[in-house]
């Protein structure tokens, strides 16, 4: 791989898109002219024909609400513009060049030399444009004009707070570009994406690859080679007949079996695939990649995972930064974070109200950490927001298809933007529209489509409850029925509408929450420690039950870490455990009492 740009000055400087890799890129992070556009003259001025200079500098892809960003404001600038040139390398020129944004919130125009190439709604999704045509030799200026709607509460926004300051569960806003910018060369028929599912009880891997430039006057093959740690598995060359093709990869056959090599997260053991595509017998593209043989499923009301019961120990990981806020400052910071987690004790994580950097999902699936892949919801319903909110979490779906880290979506979180759905139809319609919709583009995975609570179809029943004594919370969840019930706490039912439970698995995905302050930070939590050795008491509390539990298979503590205003991580906000992590992994890694279901 050739980072064109490899000045290692260039924050963010790894490449974006670790799960679909092309040789040659160049990184447009670093320095961009900005400025913010409050009166909204922008356009009306042509900004975006690219000869107005910007007034002020930013360091992208960090928003202007952080320190890394170089500004640090965070008042309310819900229109930004950004500035830079750039200059494509001599052998691109007879390639296609695509420019592509990991994130831009909420709303992005993008000119190029003054014309138009690409316009995107979605604050947590990425998008790409063809800009070869706008080219030209030499200079060529990139403009992006960023709109958010700070106040608009039906866009979806996960833990960004429409007030001033933070306060209780919400955070510092994130307005613009806030994940990498890079560009890479193409031919014009090439590789949009290539989706692939492992079964792992017959060993086998199923491609389904999408062809852009598709033409039926040319001979069109794809050739996929699988090794496994630098060992050749198997080669195969699968003639393409129209724009979307669905093939399969047989890993390993002998003594009648098929076996494979099976990821987890105690073995993350991964597959390397090459694929090339050949026009008219001459390679056009070449992508590496790699995937995991991995199955997550239910069977007879126990949670699977490689077809053994296995128990989820989860922790909630909001991927917040002190100095970044959204958008992690570097891969080093995401790759502690998910050893931070696995030292601790924990084998998976829920991203919890935000579709996380693409190398956050590499890490995990690298190291061996489950995810639980969650919306960043709205905060009100209406029809518009459906329209929002169900085209992103198509598009997050699409992008982190092949992650094997990945186990469950999670569209909706605590009825959030559909408080009222416990008696509303459209509300009830929406959360198993989401459900269904999931379903319908993902069948290698479980969906939780409103968790916590006023649950309608779900393939895991998930309860919320920060209820810190022991005793009572080994009372709720001696049975099915006895945590079905426990729920009734907050007010609320475990289920909406008619919906009844149907004997899937129970998972407590959010509870602990203990504040404990190391530092001159000043915060809130569910509950509180004193010192070390309470922290820790009260923590075997809240762990122990879910283990003991006869009908728990699962639970996600609150959380990984502090928060702004919230101390009740396990370490701080900058990282630093607040007792030593291998006290946390001797409670997290408890022995679990046997299961009824």
């Amino acid at each position: 791989m050739t980072n064109l740009n490899s000045n290692s000055n260039v924050p963010r400087n790894d490449y974006p898109r670790p799960q679909y890799v092309r040789d040659s890129w160049i990184s447009l992070n670093g320095e961009w002219e900005f400025t913010f556009d409050d009166n909204r003259i922008g356009r009306k001025e042509k900004w975006h024909r690219g000869g107005t200079a910007l007034s002020n500098r930013i360091q992208v892809p960090f928003t202007f609400e952080s320190k890394l960003s170089g500004i640090g404001e965070p008042g309310f600038h819900d229109t930004v513009w950004y500035r830079r040139s750039f200059s494509v390398p001599a052998e691109w020129n007879d390639k296609r060049v695509q420019l592509h944004f990991g994130a831009v919130d909420y709303l992005a125009s993008v000119w190029v030399n003054g014309e138009l190439v690409a316009t995107h709604e979605g604050g947590h999704t990425p998008f790409s444009a063809d800009i070869t045509d706008a080219l030209q030799s030499g200079d060529n200026v990139l403009v992006v004009k960023a709109e958010d709607f700070s106040l608009n509460l039906s866009l979806p926004r996960g833990k960004q707070y429409w007030q001033p300051k933070s306060k209780g569960i919400f955070y510092t806003r994130t307005t613009g570009i806030w994940q990498s910018v890079w560009m890479e060369a193409v031919d014009e028929t090439h590789l949009a994406k290539v989706r692939m599912t492992p079964d792992i009880d017959k060993g086998e891997l199923e491609l389904r690859a999408y062809v852009n430039g598709f033409s039926k006057d040319d001979s069109l093959a794809l050739k996929v080679e699988v090794s496994f740690k630098g060992t050749p598995v198997t080669q195969d060359v699968y003639g393409l007949t129209e724009q979307e093709e669905v093939r399969t990869v047989v890993l390993q056959h002998y003594n009648g079996f098929r076996r494979c090599h099976l990821w987890s997260p105690e073995n993350p053991e991964l597959y390397d695939i090459k694929f090339t595509l050949l026009k008219n017998e001459q390679p056009v593209d070449e992508v590496t990649s790699y995937f995991g043989m991995r199955k997550i499923s239910i069977e007879n009301g126990r949670l699977m995972l490689n077809n053994r019961f296995y128990y989820m120990r989860l922790v909630l990981d909001q991927g917040y930064f002190p100095d970044g806020n959204l958008t992690p400052p570097s891969d080093e910071a995401i790759k502690k974070d998910v050893e931070l987690m696995k030292e601790m004790g924990f084998n998976g994580a829920r991203k919890h109200q935000k579709l996380e950097d693409p190398r956050y999902h590499y890490w995990c699936d690298q190291l061996g950490l489950l995810v639980w892949s969650e919306a960043a919801n709205a905060y009100q319903y209406s029809f518009e927001y459906v329209r929002r909110f169900t085209k992103e979490w198509q598009e997050s779906i699409d992008r982190d298809y092949n992650h094997p880290s990945i186990v469950a979506w999670v569209p909706l979180n605590e009825s959030w933007g559909v408080w009222d759905i416990k008696t509303n139809e459209y509300q009830q319609q929406h959360a198993l529209t989401m459900y269904h919709l999931t379903r319908s583009l993902d069948k290698s995975r479980l969906v939780v489509s409103n968790d916590g609570w006023e649950h309608m179809r779900t393939d895991l029943l998930t309860i919320h409850d920060y209820e810190p004594s022991q005793g009572v919370l080994e009372e709720r969840y001696h049975s099915a029925e006895s945590s079905i019930e426990s729920i009734r706490s907050h007010s609320k039912r475990c289920f909406a509408g008619d919906t009844q439970y149907e004997g899937q698995p129970i998972l407590v995905s959010e509870f602990g929450g203990i504040s404990f302050k190391k530092s001159e930070w000043e915060g809130w939590g569910y509950s509180g420690a004193e010192n070390d050795e309470d922290f820790l008491a009260k923590l075997k509390a809240v762990v122990d039950p879910m283990l003991t539990s006869p009908v728990v298979q699962g639970f996600c503590y609150t959380q990984l870490t502090d928060v702004e205003q919230e101390i009740n991580g396990l370490v701080t906000y900058d990282r630093t455990p607040k007792v030593p992590l291998e006290q946390i992994r001797k409670i997290i890694d408890g022995k679990i009492g046997p299961k009824t279901v």
